[in-house]
């Protein structure tokens, strides 16, 4: 059946208007959107039912339809959030939660090589995702590096739940082949049954290819194939000598076992064997080192990794290959810029911080200290402003516990320009009043009309000062023109 002629691209799909195109494939478009109910940013990924037949209609709905029962049953902080499905004329669409960052993939096509702490960050928090999937009655059968997000505060997001297996679910039938050669399973290549422990075999392809720079298993997709099922891969130790130690070898080796019922049989077994051959605890994100290791983009040119496009899921889809960035290669490296102590403030006094909120963040709080401290010259607004970044109550209390009232003498004294920002600061960790509160309802009701009420009403309970507050009405416009002149309005900058 030949294909129909296809429609204009939509403004506006359901409830979100459509901010920008963030990628393309053959069947659809992703885009950034917002949701004017909530004032959300999401990203909307479709396709284009006007460019199919109606065998590949079925087909490709069915798989788009299983992605929003998969993923919107999962709430876990490592797995991408599916809001909605969708339809609209010639569109089927997920509202999907809008992520900032790079796929593991692109830091292999940069060159970046990861060592031992941060290949097990990695596999830590990518098992401890996998677990919450499986316990849920899911699993995702398609775990590669594309579809593991890296975003820029050192935590990962599993995404692209399109090929994933639900308990419940008929889509997938015994016989049917669904994956990506090399980091398919021996099972999902004979199209025998598939089941969670599939996931555990492509995991253990991800941490082979983290520590070796290259993946077990090469060649055609014919040869891969034939390698996944009948040979065994050299130990990671042996690929890269000088680098890979035997400590993971046969961690890697049992998660690559031919057989399901021979490899780990959960992936918090996985992850309990990774920290006990590191012999260390896992640190809860990426180093800062690795993270600038692939620039984060501006938020003009951002294409944030998000699940992949449809594709046929009748044959295996080939692994795409990334455009390499102009005029560098492979192997290239990016200088990692050295962070300097911001003016005004003692590098002993911002060490000890960093090393306070690393307790609870891992590397990355160096980064989150230094930026943090060219925003603030007071010391306690630095602490309310780290604090943010800290998801646990008990931890975000246990670190502002933390703060000796003797590092108050490591910030610089005061300059004229410094001590309007620290009173402008000090207003803004203020306890928040029902005074500021319509206040900045006022400023908010310029640009969102009586939902600013609502907006306000929602956010006063969660906010821990004031500047917590300004944050959370900013969140609800969605033009960044306006969100930065709201902020200028309230004293955050």
């Amino acid at each position: 059946m030949t294909k129909r002629k296809a429609s204009a691209i939509p403004a506006q799909l359901g409830k979100y208007t459509i901010a920008e195109v963030l990628g393309k494939g053959a069947m659809g478009v992703v885009y950034k959107g917002f949701d004017p109910h909530i004032r959300r940013t999401v990203a909307l990924k479709t396709i284009r039912k006007d460019l199919m037949d109606d065998e590949q209609e079925a087909t490709l709905l069915a798989r788009f339809h299983n992605e929003a029962q998969a993923a919107g049953r999962l709430s876990h902080p490592g797995i991408v959030g599916v809001y909605e499905w969708g339809e609209e004329a010639d569109v089927a669409f997920l509202a999907m939660e809008y992520v900032e960052g790079n796929s593991l993939r692109d830091y292999f096509v940069r060159g970046t090589r990861f060592d031992g702490k941060d290949t097990v960050s990695v596999m830590a928090q990518l098992l401890d995702a996998l677990q919450h999937a499986h316990e849920q009655g899911v699993w995702h059968r398609d775990i590669k590096p594309a579809n593991i997000i890296v975003m820029k505060n050192g935590r990962l997001k599993i995404a692209d739940f399109g090929i994933a297996r639900i308990d419940s679910s008929n889509l997938t039938q015994i016989g049917a082949i669904m994956g990506t050669p090399g980091y398919m399973s021996p099972e999902q290549y004979s199209g025998t049954t598939v089941d969670w422990r599939a996931d555990i075999f492509s995991a253990g392809v991800v941490m082979y290819q983290l520590l070796t720079g290259e993946r077990p298993f090469t060649g055609s997709a014919e040869t891969i194939a034939y390698k996944v099922c009948h040979e065994k891969p050299r130990l990671p130790s042996e690929v890269d000598p000088a680098r890979c130690t035997e400590q993971f070898d046969a961690v890697v080796m049992t998660a690559l076992a031919k057989k399901p019922e021979e490899r780990f049989q959960e992936a918090r077994v996985f992850r309990d064997a990774v920290l006990e051959a590191h012999a260390a605890p896992a640190n809860p994100t990426l180093s800062e080192e690795t993270i600038l290791n692939v620039p984060v983009r501006s938020s003009a040119q951002l294409e944030p990794s998000q699940p992949s496009l449809p594709s046929r899921p009748s044959h295996p889809s080939q692994p795409s290959q990334p455009s390499q960035p102009q005029g560098s290669s492979p192997g290239a490296q990016t200088p990692v810029p050295k962070t300097v102590p911001p003016t005004g403030w003692d590098a002993a006094t911002l060490k000890q911080i960093e090393q306070q909120l690393a307790r609870h963040l891992g590397p990355v709080a160096k980064v989150l200290v230094r930026r943090g401290a060219t925003q603030t010259a007071d010391i306690d607004q630095l602490y309310r402003m780290l604090a943010e970044d800290l998801p646990n109550p008990d931890e975000r209390a246990a670190f502002l516990a933390a703060r000796p009232q003797a590092m108050k003498a490591g910030v610089a004294v005061d300059s004229p320009a410094t001590a309007t920002a620290r009173a402008a600061a000090t207003s803004l960790t203020m306890q928040l009043t029902p005074e500021a509160i319509e206040q900045a309802t006022k400023r908010l009701a310029a640009y969102l009309g009586p939902i600013a009420k609502v907006a306000a009403k929602k956010a006063a309970p969660l906010a821990s000062s004031r500047r917590h507050f300004y944050l959370l009405l900013a969140e609800n416009l969605a033009n960044p023109t306006d969100r930065s002149q709201f902020l200028h309005d309230v004293g955050v900058e």
